[in-house]
C-alpha cells in the first residue's frame, strides 16, 4: 500500500507541474501575439500630429510636410491668387465645397482656416498620385488664359485650383482633402489636430 500512495504522490506532483510549465509556456507565447495587437512605437509616430511653421514660407511659396505617411501641401497664398479663387466656379466640379472634405473650420470659399495659407493632403483624389504645384498663371498645357495656377497630376491629367477644388471634365472625383489642423500660434500649426 505503501507503494500506491508514493506513485499517487508522484503522479500528483508530475501533473502539478507539468500543468505549471504548460501555462508558463502558453502565457510567454500569449504576451507577445496579444502585443502584436496594438500599434508599434513608429505606428504611433507616423499618425502623431506634425507641427508646421508657417512664417517661413513666402508668399506664393509651397511647402511640403508629411502627416500619417501622406504629402502635406501648406501654401501660402498671394493676395491675387486669393482673388482668382472667386474667379474659377464655373470651371470647377464641387466650387462649394459641398463635399465632406475639410473641417467645419475650413468649410469657405479659401478651404483654409486663414485666408492666405492653404492646408490639404497632397494625393490625388483619382488613383492617390501627387500633384505637382503649377503656380504659372496662363500655362499653356493646362488651359491658357483660363489657368490661374494650382495643382495638376501628371498620371492622368487632373487639375486643381489652389483651393484644391477639383476642375470639371478631369478624371479625379473629388476635391483635395483638407486634414483637421488648427493654430498654436499666429505662424505656427498642428497637423492633425482639431
Amino acid at each position: 500500500m505503501d507503494n500506491k500512495e508514493i506513485n499517487q504522490g508522484r503522479r500528483r506532483f508530475l501533473i502539478l507541474a507539468t500543468s505549471g510549465a504548460g501555462a508558463v509556456g502558453a502565457a510567454c507565447v500569449a504576451v507577445p501575439f496579444v502585443k502584436s495587437w496594438f500599434p508599434s512605437e513608429k505606428a504611433k509616430a507616423a499618425g502623431a500630429a506634425v507641427e508646421v511653421d508657417v512664417s517661413k514660407i513666402e508668399s506664393g511659396q509651397l511647402l511640403t510636410a508629411e502627416w500619417q505617411g501622406k504629402p502635406i501641401f501648406v501654401l501660402n497664398r498671394t493676395d491675387q491668387q486669393l482673388k482668382d479663387l472667386a474667379t474659377l466656379d464655373d470651371q470647377l466640379s464641387d466650387p462649394k465645397s459641398e463635399q465632406d472634405q475639410q473641417p467645419k473650420d475650413c468649410q469657405n470659399p479659401a478651404r483654409a482656416i486663414k485666408p492666405k495659407i492653404w492646408v490639404a493632403i497632397g494625393i490625388c483624389t483619382h488613383l492617390g498620385c501627387s500633384p505637382t504645384y503649377r503656380p504659372d498663371v496662363g500655362a499653356a498645357d493646362l488651359g491658357g488664359g483660363s489657368w490661374k495656377g494650382g495643382f495638376f497630376c501628371p498620371c492622368h491629367g487632373s487639375k486643381f485650383d489652389l483651393a484644391g477644388r477639383v476642375y470639371k471634365g478631369v478624371p479625379a472625383p473629388l476635391n483635395l482633402v483638407v486634414p483637421p489642423y488648427k493654430y498654436l500660434s499666429d505662424n505656427l500649426i498642428l497637423i492633425g489636430d482639431e
